[in-house]
């Protein structure tokens, strides 16, 4: 990795019913986004939310937004892939992917280098409640992880809810990820966001470049962005608040992990990936891999909730 600016960009969805027009607006909306926030601070690397070209809850049915999306590379992408081109940098946004057959779909996070070629597609590997086509919802959850070699460093993707999911993130450190990019239309509490976006720095040791989505969507759902960019010793470098905007960050690998706490004398001595107990995790691969539940109640999604 060598040292650049990163920027997470928030932007609200447009307005009113998905559309071809509405996707269009979404698409515009994006570039336009992108642009200004490279001019102003020289990003080389832009991270936009979760679904931009559409917002998180669609408010069509799988059919009708299998139908509005494309597979990847493809429309959906390409306006961001000129972008990206023109600009001569790199970008991660969050869409929509018309799946292999019709009404399956994916939750994707594309990264296009800066010559405008599709890098990387991860797939939402834990969709969220009631975005799940197990539980009704309109996507079908990834199989897999996606590190890419780029000229800025090794980068990974997660989004939104796969922030709740360590193992995720460790699959990616441990295949040598520095960056992860994290898209997100995160529908829970700021506090939540901060914690568990930190948290798989911390644990990991990467910068992570978190976007979350603010406004409405079509479904009306309302977001409140707080977008962060976070160092692999969990120091939140820049925090947008809830407005259309952008922030920026300066990620230096010598830098990264010099020092215990920020700003402290004191150097970093350990490293989370080097000091893992193999012999243990081996000796518990059954339970790393086996299913559970916790032991609290709780109101699994659509349920009423549970009483003593």
């Amino acid at each position: 990795m060598r040292p650049f600016t990163a920027a997470a960009v928030q932007f609200a969805p447009a307005a009113g019913p998905l559309t071809e027009r509405t996707v269009r607006e979404n698409l515009d909306k994006a570039v336009a986004w992108t642009g200004r926030c490279v001019a102003a601070t020289g990003a080389e690397l832009v991270v936009l939310p979760e679904s931009c070209t559409t917002g998180f809850t669609p408010g069509v049915p799988a059919g009708e937004l299998w139908s509005l999306m494309s597979q990847i590379p493809g429309p959906v992408t390409e306006p961001l892939q000129e972008a990206a081109r023109d600009l001569g940098v790199h970008v991660c946004f969050g869409t929509y992917e018309r799946g292999g057959s019709p009404g399956v779909v994916h939750n994707a996070a594309v990264l296009v280098g800066p010559r405008g070629d599709v890098l990387g597609v991860y797939r939402k590997t834990h969709p969220f409640g009631g975005e799940d086509a197990r539980r009704g919802g309109w996507v079908t959850a990834g199989t897999d992880v996606c590190v890419v070699d780029t000229a800025l460093g090794r980068i990974g993707m997660a989004i939104c809810f796969d922030g709740d999911f360590p193992e995720l993130w460790r699959i990616q450190a441990v295949r040598g990820a520095e960056v992860i990019c994290r898209p997100s239309a995160l529908l829970r509490s700021a506090d939540i966001w901060e914690l568990t976006t930190r948290a798989r720095a911390y644990d990991n040791h990467v910068y992570v470049v978190a976007a979350n989505a603010v406004g409405a969507d079509p479904a009306g759902v309302l977001y409140f962005g707080n977008s962060l960019i976070v160092t692999p010793i969990a120091e939140v470098v820049a925090r947008a608040a809830t407005q259309e905007s952008w922030v920026a960050a300066r990620l230096d690998p010598a830098a990264a992990m010099a020092s215990l706490t920020p700003g402290s004398s004191v150097p970093q001595p350990f490293d989370h990936l080097a000091e893992r107990n193999l012999e243990l995790y081996d000796k518990h691969a059954a339970d790393l891999l086996g299913p559970a539940q916790t032991t609290f109640p709780y109101s699994p999604y659509g349920s009423p909730p549970s009483r003593p």
